[in-house]
């Protein structure tokens, strides 16, 4: 039994065994009490989660520096056993190899970054963080109108970049198109509605006008596309119900249900301001009177 104790814990490969163990135990405690001491002073969400996650990612670099110091002179003997397993290895493990692969391309590729709002793998959410394997979204939609969190946290794979389209909402254009629909009934006064929007659009959205047209410069010189136009714009159709006012406008990505009642809430104002100029239509049915049945009976 000595024997047995003495030749294992002579043995070199057990002491290295051991020595690379405490190496990451102290690069764990080291990596954590950093992250604990310079995070906390961070008040800026980004840079703090970046922070965190770059001291991490050194962590890992140190412990795979640790292993190739420890073991660099048995390192040669697995060269040929490493090959034969890598095949096996990569089938069984290929969506786990596709995930890093995906992680690399949002990292160098720049598909998203955290703080994105984007659509991935058919989920719609904030981007919070993006993990070597998943991707973390705060979703929203579903069951919960208007663009606002409903309170599930999804974890979707980064091999969906390359399975899917990614639909992203504010990496090079932070700012979306939105339309109201407006019904007036016919005999309203048309060029009084239509100014009443212009100008009401003008108050409301009037400094994201602004800011999307500086945005869309730059997306003009990265990209091949139009220039196209951020003012707002009032467009009517006339149907057989009612003439129909559409109010087209750009919003930033994360207020368009805010912005859409400040809308709504002020062209209400504006019309009851009108005295009957202008009226709101609605869907009427109007009833025929049927035609009188003389009905003869023989006696």
């Amino acid at each position: 039994m000595e024997d047995f104790v003495k030749e294992y814990l002579y043995n070199p490969t057990v002491g290295k065994l051991v020595t690379v163990f405490i190496g990451i135990a102290v690069i764990w405690a080291i990596t954590q009490f950093i992250g604990k001491t310079f995070s906390g002073k961070i008040e800026d969400t980004k840079i703090r989660y970046k922070s965190k996650k770059a001291i991490s990612f050194f962590g890992y670099f140190l412990v795979v520096v640790l292993i190739t110091v420890v073991f660099s002179d048995k390192l040669g003997g697995f060269t040929v056993a490493l090959g034969v397993a890598g095949a096996g290895i990569a089938f069984a493990l290929q969506e786990v190899i596709a995930s890093v692969a995906g992680w690399m391309a949002i990292v160098f590729g720049g598909f998203y970054k955290t703080g994105d709002r984007v659509q991935l793998g058919g989920i719609k959410g904030d981007v919070i963080d993006i993990g070597v394997l998943r991707t973390t979204l705060m979703e929203i939609g579903q069951w919960v109108n208007g663009d606002l969190y409903n309170g599930r946290i999804v974890r979707i794979a980064n091999s969906f970049v390359f399975k899917e389209p990614v639909f992203n909402y504010s990496t090079d254009f932070p700012f979306l198109w939105d339309e109201i629909k407006l019904p007036v009934q016919f005999g309203s006064d048309y060029q009084e509605m239509k100014n009443m929007l212009n100008k009401v659009a003008a108050d409301i959205v009037g400094n994201y006008t602004s800011n999307a047209h500086q945005e869309w410069a730059g997306m003009v010189k990265k990209y091949m596309i139009e220039d196209a136009s951020t003012e707002p714009t009032v467009t009517l159709a006339a149907n057989d119900n009612w003439v129909e006012f559409t109010l087209r406008y750009t919003v930033d990505y994360k207020k368009r249900r805010s912005t859409k009642d400040l809308l709504f809430t002020r062209i209400l104002d504006e019309v009851d301001k009108s005295k009957g100029k202008i009226k709101f239509a609605s869907a009427t049915f109007q009833l025929v009177e049927g035609s009188h049945i003389r009905v003869a009976l023989d006696k």
